[in-house]
């Protein structure tokens, strides 16, 4: 059993993306729907697909590379907020992901959102992942 499916999600992708993979299949939930949603929107990821077939689903991702050095766009995933160790904070204590070239994924009462649309909300929360 997978006690933390958002660290499986973010190690899934990682590992697609050091093997040089188009694409990766990953067990759906709402919340990877959302993470995968603004990772799209923030230009990481060329698309998806959410299958809703089997009794979960899976949501089908087109990993993005850079087209002269074929390297990943997705440098680093790296999970904040651990099951063991939550990591909360106000809309003021929201960090920046290498001086703002990265983005972390915050979940706020309003619902998952970057950092950045965050602070402007005047929203705080928990730090999911950061991404750059």
């Amino acid at each position: 059993m997978n006690t933390d499916p958002v660290a499986d999600y973010l190690t899934r992708i990682r590992n697609a993306n050091q093997a040089g993979l188009k694409t990766v299949e990953i067990p759906s939930s709402n919340l990877k729907k959302e993470i995968t949603k603004i990772l799209l929107d923030q230009g990481f990821i060329l698309n998806y697909k959410v299958s809703e077939d089997e009794v979960q689903g899976k949501i089908k991702i087109a990993l993005k590379y850079d087209k002269i050095s074929n390297e990943p766009v997705i440098k680093k995933l790296q999970r904040v907020s651990k099951p063991g160790l939550r990591k909360y904070t106000n809309s003021q204590g929201i960090p920046r992901v290498l001086n703002g070239l990265g983005i972390n994924i915050v979940s706020t009462s309003k619902g998952l959102m970057t950092g950045k649309k965050a602070k402007s909300e005047n929203l705080g929360g928990e730090i999911i992942c950061n991404v750059y």
